[in-house]
C-alpha cells in the first residue's frame, strides 16, 4: 500500500513538474516572441515598412519553434536540432537587418540625385523648404519619404537643426550625415548652399562608383567564399542520404559531435577571413 502510495505521488508530481515547466516555457517563448515581434515592428515602422504584429509573433514562433524541429525530423539527431536553435533566435533580426540594410543602400544610390535636384532648385531662386518639397515630389522612396518627413517636421515649426538630428538618428550612414552638416554650416555661415549640395553629391556619385568597381573586383572572392562555404555541407548531406548508416556515428555518437563541432567552427572561421578580405570599406 505504501508503495502504491509513492508510486502515485512520484507520478503525480512528474506530471505536475512537466506541467509546470511546459507552461513556464510557453510563457517565456510568448513573451520573447513578443517582445522580438515588437522590436521588428517598430524598426520596420522606422523604414516605412508596416506590418501586423500578429503575423510578427507567428512567424518569430515559427522561426524559434519550426526550424529545430524541421532539423530534428531530417537528420533525427537532438543534438542537431539544439544547434539550430541560436540560428532560429537570430533569423527575425537578421531578416530585419537584411531589410534595413537593402534600404539604406537604396538612400545612398538616390542620396547624390536628390542633392543635385535640391542644387538645380536652391539656383532657380526658390527656398530650401521649396527645394526640398520639390526633392520630395521628383524623387522615388525611400528618399522621398525620408525627405518628406523632414518637410513635414519644419513645417511644425521644429528648426532645422533639430530636424536634421533626427533624420541623421533614423538615417545613420555617413553620406547623409555629409549632406547634412553641409547644409548646415551653409545656413549658419552664410555660404552659397547650391554650390555645397552639388559639391556633396559629385563627392557622394564618385565615391559609389568607387564602391561599385571595389563590388565588381570583389564578386567572385565573394562568390568562392559562398561555395567553399556551402560545398563542404552539401557534401555532408548527400553522404547522409546516399550512406545513412556510414554516417549514422557523426550524429549519433560523440566522436561524430565532436567533429560536427570541429567542422562548423572551422566553417565559421573560412567563411568569416574570407568576408574579411572581400569586404573593403571606402
Amino acid at each position: 500500500m505504501n508503495l502504491f502510495v509513492i508510486l502515485a505521488l512520484v507520478f503525480f508530481g512528474s506530471i505536475f513538474v512537466i506541467w509546470m515547466i511546459a507552461r513556464t516555457g510557453r510563457s517565456t517563448l510568448k513573451a520573447s516572441s513578443q517582445h522580438m515581434a515588437g522590436e521588428i515592428e517598430s524598426s520596420l515602422a522606422d523604414a516605412f515598412v508596416f506590418v501586423n504584429r500578429q503575423k510578427t509573433v507567428a512567424w518569430s514562433m515559427f522561426a524559434m519553434i519550426g526550424i529545430p524541429i524541421i532539423a530534428l525530423l531530417l537528420t533525427h539527431s537532438f543534438l542537431i536540432a539544439a544547434a539550430t536553435l541560436p540560428i532560429a533566435l537570430t533569423l527575425p533580426k537578421k531578416f530585419l537587418a537584411r531589410m534595413r540594410s537593402k534600404r539604406i543602400d537604396a538612400l545612398e544610390q538616390q542620396l547624390p540625385d536628390a542633392l543635385l535636384m535640391m542644387a538645380g532648385a536652391l539656383r532657380a531662386g526658390v527656398s530650401f523648404p521649396v527645394a526640398l518639397e520639390s526633392a520630395v515630389h521628383e524623387s522615388a522612396p525611400p528618399i522621398s519619404q525620408e525627405f518628406e518627413l523632414l518637410m513635414r517636421e519644419i513645417r511644425l515649426g521644429i528648426d532645422l537643426d533639430v530636424a536634421m538630428r533626427n533624420a541623421e538618428r533614423r538615417i545613420p550612414v555617413p553620406d547623409f550625415m555629409m549632406a547634412t552638416a553641409a547644409i548646415t554650416i551653409a545656413r549658419e555661415v552664410g555660404g552659397n548652399l547650391a554650390e555645397a549640395l552639388e559639391s556633396v553629391a559629385n563627392t557622394l556619385r564618385a565615391k559609389l562608383q568607387m564602391e561599385g568597381k571595389i563590388k565588381a573586383l570583389t564578386s567572385q572572392g565573394r562568390m568562392q567564399g559562398i561555395v567553399m562555404t556551402g560545398l563542404p555541407l552539401l557534401v555532408m548531406a548527400a553522404l547522409f542520404f546516399l550512406e545513412p548508416k556510414a554516417m549514422g556515428p557523426l550524429f549519433h555518437e560523440p566522436v561524430g559531435w565532436a567533429t560536427l563541432a570541429v567542422i562548423a567552427v572551422m566553417e565559421f572561421l573560412g567563411y568569416k577571413s574570407i568576408s574579411k578580405i572581400t569586404n573593403i570599406d571606402v
